[in-house]
């Protein structure tokens, strides 16, 4: 069996899923909540491997894109 992604326009979504539905052993997953698991791991692992002063304070660097390009 394969899995298959596709982005399509809106308009031609329900015709889609209604071409797919007759298919016996087509699974529809229409969540939207996708990620890849590979980038979910990389991050994991900066996290992990990340020390306090590689954190930076949200506050601090809004205000200082605020200064920079003027918002």
């Amino acid at each position: 069996m394969r899995q298959l992604t596709v982005t399509i326009p809106d308009e031609y979504y329900d015709n889609l899923i209604q071409f797919l539905k007759p298919i016996p052993d087509a699974i529809i997953d229409t969540r939207e909540d996708e990620y890849n698991r590979s980038i979910e791991k990389m991050v994991l692992e900066r996290i992990k491997n990340a020390k306090p002063e590689d954190y930076v304070d949200a506050g601090e660097s809004l205000n200082k894109l605020k200064v920079k390009y003027g918002f």
